[in-house]
């Protein structure tokens, strides 16, 4: 299982119910039901891997998440789920509220474009940077809307949103002491679990 999955697992009560938006092959989901027999769906597009969860028993449906959760009813989930998708949807805030009315957490994870490989890659290069992490030019990226981990709380305080957690961490998931005080220089990636504020 990927590094990230491992990490949002420990956050994940046993028995909750999860959705999993853009699942991909159903890897986190086939890992929760076996470690913490949680009930879940996943959310996909891509026609293989709703095959490949479908052989692996994963529920999954074929759907949009541009298009919105308007499918599922507020409060039905204990946790909403987006690993590696919040900067490749259009409405990145609406989706946020839309998790939040379905769910009572969600979990996200996302590049973080204030990382100093990119602001060091912008200003020597002149150029948006491609790495292995990020390895699509301006032109072909699914990155549709860049975002520092400052954004993205920003976006939280204006949608009344409470981090819960959060964790700062390199492309191999380490979570060290320069990402822990000064997150979005030193972090690539962003685990964050928040939720409505009562």
């Amino acid at each position: 299982m990927r590094a990230d999955l491992e990490l949002i697992q420990k956050w994940i009560r046993p028995g909750s119910r999860v959705l999993d938006l853009g699942c991909g092959q159903g890897e986190l989901l086939a890992g929760l039901r076996e470690r913490k027999q949680v009930q879940g769906y996943g959310l996909e597009i891509d026609p293989d891997n709703i095959a490949c969860c479908l052989q692996n028993g994963i529920n999954v449906l074929d759907q949009d998440l541009d298009k919105g959760l308007g499918n599922f009813a507020s409060d039905s989930f204990d946790v909403v789920i987006m690993t590696q998708a919040l900067q490749a949807v259009h409405y990145p805030d609406l989706l946020l509220k839309e998790m939040l009315r379905v769910g009572r957490e969600c979990i996200l994870t996302f590049p973080n474009f204030g990382h100093w490989r990119c602001r060091w890659y912008l200003a020597s290069k002149g150029r948006m940077p491609v790495s292995e992490y990020l390895p699509h030019t301006w032109y072909n990226t699914p990155n549709i809307h860049f975002c520092t981990f400052a954004d993205f709380e920003d976006l939280c305080r204006a949608l009344n949103l409470e981090v819960k957690n959060r964790l700062a961490v390199d492309r191999q998931h380490h979570h060290g002491l320069a990402s822990r005080l000064w997150p979005n220089l030193f972090g690539e990636i962003g685990i964050y679990r928040i939720a409505g504020k009562a």
